[in-house]
């Protein structure tokens, strides 16, 4: 979303603009930005602590004998419950079964489940929000069953139970404390997976399981690779699509009226889906595979078959407020002065050198005219245009000299 701007040496990120995609948590050498998670301590403050794993956190363990071992790992390191996310994501597809029913929704529909394309979509594909699954991300579904579940066995009053997300990402975190459509957020707190892998993994192999506990389906678990959730949905007319350019091209693709025999679009912010996350450990080719073995020793079980009809009518699991529409990107609320600024970005890209080097602090030429639009810059914060005016000067000095000689 070339959300990232450098003034005077420092990496600046402008907040109106950023979708949380992490592509700066991953790619920066230097490491100056980091995704501000809530520390594992924070559990502390709750007497009872549940913990939603991500089911991307299966993939990070690559010897790991079962799911359930890494579930009951995570109780050795201060949890007092564990509720899988994938089971959130079992009553997600459930759900999106039932949207996809709905010959009014406007096609194709698209994910709600990557905050990080959710928030995309409202900056830069306004018109497409109608299309967004109107179902809550597994993460909320799961903290909702969660602490239901708890307060129902062990009697214990709700506001006694903290219930915490393991992320993959950063997309995640802001999901949490800025909720999109609805009002507040489920989940307690956001604990990266780097902070509980670093806790799990050295126990993994002193840990002993029940291997008969009740784990989600292997569709559920599924939802973690890059196609999952349409697996899971058994839909035909689908595509999934990973990484955050890439979505970008299919969501113009879809904007412009191109894919229109599409049923469902599933985008994934990160490289492969989240196992690609930039808070995971593991190689995601490694976690994807980890996953998909994981997965092949999972009771063969569909969602529709899992998920019981009485928990889909007890609960209210779609977004309770609309999705809003993000203006960051509009040149001026006026149509004819937008047109007006448009026409200036255009004519000050034609003399820039096209080369999208970074030097000037905008990513690309295109985005450096548009902040020069905006009052962010100025053109001879263009190094080529700053020399080549340079050497005018230079010239008109030597000029100035040799006229004054004669």
């Amino acid at each position: 979303m070339e959300a990232i701007r450098v003034r005077g040496g420092r990496a600046y990120i402008m907040d109106e603009r950023c979708v949380d995609c992490g592509e700066c948590i991953r790619t920066c050498s230097y490491h100056a930005k980091v995704a501000m998670t809530d520390d594992l301590g924070i559990i502390e403050n709750f007497e009872h602590r549940i913990a939603l794993p991500a089911p991307s956190l299966y993939g990070q363990f690559y010897h790991a004998k079962s799911i359930a071992v890494i579930l009951e790992a995570l109780k050795y390191i201060g949890f007092t419950d564990v509720f899988e996310v994938a089971k959130g994501a079992d009553i997600a597809t459930r759900l999106l079964q039932e949207e996809l029913k709905n010959p009014d929704r406007p096609r194709p529909l698209i994910s709600s489940a990557c905050p990080a394309i959710t928030r995309m979509i409202q900056i830069k594909f306004p018109t497409l929000i109608p299309n967004i699954v109107k179902v809550k991300q597994p993460m909320e579904i799961a903290a909702t069953m969660a602490r239901a579940e708890y307060s129902k066995k062990h009697s214990v009053s709700k506001d006694k139970i903290g219930v915490f997300f393991i992320t993959p990402c950063a997309a995640k975190v802001t999901a949490v404390r800025n909720p999109i459509g609805q009002e507040k957020s489920e989940v307690d707190g956001v604990i990266s997976m780097l902070d509980i892998y670093a806790g799990v993994f050295p126990i993994l192999n002193k840990v002993s399981a029940d291997e008969n506990v009740k784990i989600a389906t292997p569709y559920g678990v599924g939802w973690a690779n890059s196609g999952g959730e349409s697996r899971a949905a058994n839909i035909n007319k689908t595509m999934a699509v990973d990484g955050i350019e890439n979505v970008a091209h299919v969501l113009e693709e879809i904007e412009n009226g191109r894919l229109r025999d599409l049923d469902y679009f599933e985008g994934a912010a990160c490289s492969g889906g989240c196992v690609g996350g930039p808070l995971t450990y593991e190689n995601k080719y490694v976690a994807r595979n980890k996953v998909m073995q994981l997965i092949s020793d999972l009771p063969l079980e569909r969602p529709e078959d899992a998920v019981p009809c009485r928990v889909l009518n007890s609960f209210d699991f779609m977004l309770d407020t609309p999705i809003p529409e993000n203006y960051s990107m509009q040149l001026d609320e006026e149509v004819s002065t937008a047109m007006e600024k448009m026409e200036r970005i255009n004519e000050i890209l034609e003399s820039l050198p096209g080369y999208d080097c970074g030097s000037c602090g905008s990513p690309t030429c295109r985005s450096f005219a548009e902040d020069i639009v905006r009052g962010y810059f100025n053109i001879t914060d263009c190094i080529f245009i700053l020399r080549d005016r340079l050497k005018v000067m230079a010239q008109q000095m030597v000029d100035m000299s040799n006229t004054k000689r004669e």
